[in-house]
């Protein structure tokens, strides 16, 4: 399979904070990977730095074989690079059509289209005139992914689908993930829920503290390795 994204020994900070340390990252076209860890792990800085909101301070980041570590947001999405955010960040005065085809701005060619995001999440169909306030928690996340994939990005970057979300709904948000990377969508999606990340990567990485902690295959790596490097204790 084609490297599609290869973040090497990457450095970040907020001001004099280090929030990453030497992280070295590849995904595969395809693949679905998991990047879990604690609260303050480094997870989300790692995201943010893909999609261009954050440049490190040391090391690179290659899409395709480009090197856009000194690219910004703005520039990486036409690329295809595609973040759905932590919270969501949806317009709550818009109804949930609107914010869909917020993200059709600028799209880049491919399957992704409103009738598309509709069979993906049928519930939407139903509510696309309602405000995007009204919704449930777990509705607005549908929302979050929908726009996302208006864009037609090859590679989804997901940051805590599951954060706030009932067990049932997070199971529900999670059954799209094939339907999505059947259309040749590479997902990289940031977990604390290690269960929901290991059934739903084929490979995943840990970080501790703002290091890689471990990394594997989600099948050949047992609980017992996972809980040790998440929490930074031996086993």
């Amino acid at each position: 399979m084609t490297t599609i994204l290869e973040v090497s020994d990457v450095e970040a900070r907020y001001g004099d904070v280090q929030a990453l340390f030497g992280v070295s990252l590849r995904v595969r076209e395809g693949e679905t990977v998991a990047v879990i860890g604690a609260n303050g792990a480094g997870k989300s800085t790692l995201l943010r730095t893909i999609a261009g909101l954050l440049r490190p301070t040391r090391g690179s980041v290659r899409f395709v074989g480009q090197d856009v570590t000194g690219l910004p947001a703005y520039r990486r999405q036409p690329l295809g690079i595609t973040l759905v955010p932590e919270g969501r960040r949806l317009f709550p005065s818009l109804t949930v059509q609107e914010n869909l085809q917020i993200g059709a701005y600028r799209r880049r060619p491919g399957r992704w289209s409103l009738t598309a995001v509709y069979d993906l999440f049928p519930r939407l169909a139903e509510m696309r005139h309602r405000s995007a306030s009204a919704l449930s928690g777990g509705e607005q996340q549908a929302v979050a992914i929908g726009r996302a994939l208006m864009c037609n990005p090859r590679l989804l970057l997901l940051d805590e689908v599951s954060l706030g979300l009932a067990p049932v709904v997070v199971k529900q948000v999670y059954a799209a993930l094939p339907a999505i990377t059947a259309t040749g969508t590479t997902v990289l999606v940031v977990e604390q829920d290690v269960g929901q990340a290991l059934r739903v990567a084929d490979r995943v990485q840990c970080l501790l503290e703002g290091r890689v902690a471990l990394e594997g295959t989600a099948t050949g790596l047992t609980r017992e390795a996972v809980a040790a490097a998440y929490f930074g204790v031996d086993e």
